[in-house]
């Protein structure tokens, strides 16, 4: 998880588990779905607006916004505040990073008590555990993670992981090797601790997008940590 993940997390709230199972103090799976794939207008626009994210086309991108888009509670509403608060015409926007991971992955039905629901990407926020805690664990959102015993590929593999809930102790651990870029997520394992990719797994209080179907098509209606209020 980058800094600005990393500094949210703290901020705001159907593949098998391949590890034996005593190595996890309790086990929370957390199976990807993706609750709009058989609707073609959700496919076609996400095929989209990924393409666009990709390319980094403002201008599109701008267009596909609900006029409404939710900035935060003690932020106005709107296109423009969105555009200001992501600096979006700035060349190093962690905006461009941040939604296309979000949109890796699968999406699902979220539904609050003050508005219609929304489908919002990536699938963990909708679907986390209630009993899991969102602020000290994590998701595995491959099919096959591998447990490390050191923050780098080059140590011993433990166990590998598919799609569960971990307690995580750290969301980003530098590769032991300095050259490295890689980044890893360290995790409690019942009787000891492992690290993880980090881009295998996924904090339920990371960067939603979340979506509405108006008149005029999809719209994304509010992106942020946790699906921002």
């Amino acid at each position: 998880m980058n800094n600005s993940r990393k500094l949210h997390s703290r901020l705001i709230l159907a593949a098998a588990l391949a590890m034996p199972a005593p190595l996890l103090a309790q086990e929370h799976r957390l199976a990807p779905v993706d609750e709009a794939a058989k609707d073609g207008t959700w496919t076609s626009f996400r095929a989209e607006l990924a393409a666009a994210v990709e390319k980094r086309e403002l201008e599109h991108v701008l267009r596909l916004l609900h006029p409404e888009v939710r900035n935060g509670s003690d932020s106005p509403r709107g296109i423009e505040e969105f555009r200001a608060q992501w600096h979006l015409d700035a060349g190093d926007s962690p905006f461009w990073g941040e939604l296309a991971a979000a949109l890796a992955l699968g999406s699902a039905w979220l539904e609050r008590d003050d508005r219609p629901r929304e489908l919002c990407a990536p699938y963990v926020l909708a679907k986390w555990p209630r009993d899991a805690d969102p602020l000290e664990s994590g998701a595995v959102t491959a099919r096959a993670a591998p447990v490390k015993a050191g923050p780098s590929a080059k140590t011993k593999t433990l166990a590998t992981l598919a799609h569960v809930v971990v307690p995580v102790i750290d969301w980003e651990v530098d590769d032991s090797d300095a050259g490295s870029k890689q980044k890893w997520v360290k995790i409690r394992l019942k009787g000891r601790e492992g690290y993880v990719a980090e881009e295998l797994m996924r904090s339920p209080v990371e960067h939603a997008a979340c979506f509405t179907k108006t008149e005029l098509g999809w719209r994304l209606t509010v992106f942020g940590p946790a699906g921002r209020d």
